[in-house]
């Protein structure tokens, strides 16, 4: 029975999703679950790519933050691969984020693609915030980002490469590494029998 009541709420929670992402014109696969709910912003294309799921809600995941918020300005672009997991985090992309296949994000991570405000100080108090700098960023397939990591603008962190929980990642990670820290710095490479 219990079996039974779960594929119902999955049912449905299956159709809610299909629901939202469809009203706010966002283009996805089969089976792409939202628990809670999500925060969607901007104009900009999102895809999704089939069995992502996304945790947006302290039930879905209490570890960290209350939910997921995706903002993606108009003229930007969000993909996310097949088989991502993501929890409560917070995405902005001004110009391009791309998250790779089997991708996992951990609760109250970062990923911003821009400065948000310019450096120069009469830029900033005159709110000319369309200065500010932004490079894409890249999270290649089976990357796994801990909690409460921040990912800044022009970072490309590798295949199957760990990302430990709080850093501040502001350059490149190759594949098969495990960085950590603020700044994030590498510890060692990822074993062939860890990265299956």
């Amino acid at each position: 029975m219990g079996k039974l009541i779960s594929k119902i709420i999955t049912f449905f929670l299956k159709l809610k999703t299909s629901i939202v992402l469809k009203f706010h014109g966002i283009k996805f696969g089969k089976d792409v679950l939202v628990r809670g709910k999500i925060i969607l912003r901007g104009k900009g294309k999102v895809v999704l790519g089939n069995d992502v799921i996304i945790n947006s809600s302290v039930k879905s995941n209490v570890t960290a933050g209350d939910r997921t918020c995706i903002l993606v300005k108009k003229g930007a672009a969000l993909s996310i691969g097949d088989g991502a997991r993501i929890s409560n985090a917070r995405i902005v992309a001004m110009d391009s984020v791309e998250i790779g296949q089997r991708v996992f994000i951990g609760a109250g991570a970062k990923i911003f693609d821009t400065d948000f405000h310019p450096i120069c100080y009469k830029e900033r108090v005159e709110n000319k915030n369309e200065l500010a700098a932004h490079r894409p960023v890249e999270i290649k397939d089976g990357a796994f980002i801990g909690a409460e990591t921040i990912i800044l603008k022009g970072v490309t962190v590798g295949v199957h490469s760990v990302i430990g929980a709080g850093s501040v990642v502001t350059k490149d990670v190759p594949d098969f590494e495990i960085w950590a820290g603020n700044p994030a710095k590498k510890i060692k490479d990822v074993s062939e029998d860890e990265s299956l």
